[in-house]
């Protein structure tokens, strides 16, 4: 049985360092499932459908990743794509404490799903999606932070207004 992970994030939008985490999560996963969350209490600058495209142009070339968006709880969704696993990035100490509480409350739900935790690389380090909107909204350059069709849509996107 292939063991599968899911990434779940907001990828408000993606950035170099989801692209980093999912790199090395084909290292230890057969497939790692890159799933946006439909999350509600957030106001994206992107629709779920815009975060789905640029994500899937970004990692086509990666042929054990799949992306998909989901709502509701992650477990419930775990179960339904059969993982084993749910994969969450950290940068710093300061994710720590949130991820942590996410992590207790999913194995609440489910003890057979695990959280794996992959530091980011620290070329990635300072890297944060809010970070990244923020520069390009001040029309910062964010070439090398962003794949190509995230930057392209970012400069579309302020140019029009659309934040």
């Amino acid at each position: 049985m292939p063991t599968i992970a899911i990434y779940p994030g907001t990828f408000d939008p993606l950035t170099f360092g989801h692209v980093d985490l999912v790199e090395r999560g084909i290292k230890i996963f057969d497939k790692v499932i890159v799933s946006v969350l439909n999350n509600k209490k957030k106001k994206p600058l992107f629709t779920v459908e815009e975060r789905v495209d640029m994500i899937r142009e970004s990692l086509k070339n990666y042929s054990r990743v799949e992306v998909s968006s989901f709502d509701g709880l992650i477990m419930d969704y775990a179960i339904e794509k059969n993982a084993q696993a749910i994969l969450r990035g950290m940068r710093a100490v300061s994710d720590f404490e949130n991820e942590f509480q996410m992590a207790m409350f999913n194995r609440r739900l489910n003890r057979e799903i695990q959280t794996v935790f992959l530091m980011t690389g620290m070329r990635w380090i300072f890297i944060s999606s809010t970070g990244v909107k923020e520069l390009a909204s001040f029309g910062g350059e964010v070439k090398g932070l962003v794949p190509p069709v995230v930057e392209r849509r970012l400069r579309e996107k302020y140019e029009k207004g659309g934040f």
